[in-house]
């Protein structure tokens, strides 16, 4: 199949976080499909549907194919609406709400944007704490109260240690800290002190010296810390280090973030709080 022009629209009265998650997953499965993602959030009026159904008539009109349109529309007018776009529309509520009515035995409430708003302000408290803690234990910056964390992640440097716990904190209210291994701690062939009285809770990632060389070549270019001699070294004696100490570890170099952060949970036992 030969790839053609066509527009995906991805509309919501909320943010849209999780249908364009949905969505991607979704799309992922066709590799012959080429789409222009536009996503629309925050569509709670007529005025406002309107006006995407004149951007949908638009596009269809420079495709010359019709719009596919993803929409997790709660208001049932609006969802109606919609509905009269020149477009294959996706209606998620449509497609699971009745059916997931009629197996709850419970008629659906129809509140916008409830998945990411604070709804419990104490679960929403608990994710703000664990990004403050991911922060604040960002890279190895601080020391005491490391042993607070629900993990400890550890590896050499840009290997992904940071955005990791940052995803972890802000969708799970984990309170991940990382800490880097350094050329030093190679030497002595043991963990560096702060983390050593926290062992169980450390987790290592390792990454393929190649892609942590393009990494550092964008941070350092020409360095001797971005060299491929080094990034294998250091790659090298950092899984030598988890082996020898019995400390689990992930390889980040074709994983992603998400899924990352899933299996460091499971292996851990760190509950996802959210």
């Amino acid at each position: 199949m030969s790839k053609q022009s066509r527009t995906l629209f991805i509309i919501s009265d909320g943010t849209g976080i999780t249908l364009e998650h949905l969505v991607r997953t979704l799309v992922s499965q066709f590799d012959d499909m080429c789409c222009e993602r536009m996503v629309l959030p925050f569509l709670d009026t007529e005025t406002k549907i309107a006006a995407a159904m004149r951007e949908i008539q638009a596009a269809a009109s420079e495709d010359g194919r019709i719009p596919v349109v993803f929409s997790s529309i709660v208001d049932p007018n609006l969802r109606a609406m919609l509905k009269q776009a020149e477009a294959e529309v996706f209606d998620v509520f449509d497609t699971y709400l009745p059916a997931l009515s009629n197996a709850l035995g419970l008629p659906s409430i129809g509140h916008i944007g409830r998945s990411h708003g604070i709804g419990d302000p104490g679960e929403y408290d608990r994710r703000v704490d664990a990004v403050n803690f991911a922060l604040n234990y960002d890279d190895g910056s601080r020391f005491k109260g490391l042993a607070n964390a629900d993990l400890i992640l550890v590896g050499v440097s840009r290997c992904g240690k940071t955005p990791t716990c940052l995803y972890l904190a802000m969708q799970y209210a984990v309170r991940a800290a990382n800490f880097p291994l350094t050329e030093e701690d190679f030497m002595m062939g043991r963990l560096p002190d702060p983390v050593r009285e926290s062992r169980h809770l450390l987790f290592g990632l390792t990454i393929a010296p190649e892609r942590l060389h393009r990494i550092r070549e964008e941070r350092r270019p020409g360095s001797e810390y971005a060299s491929l001699p080094q990034c294998r070294k250091e790659v090298a004696a950092a899984e030598d280090l988890y082996r020898s100490n019995a400390i689990p570890f992930l390889d980040s170099t074709a994983v992603s973030i998400e899924e990352l952060s899933i299996e460091i949970m499971q292996r851990v036992g760190v509950l996802r709080r959210y």
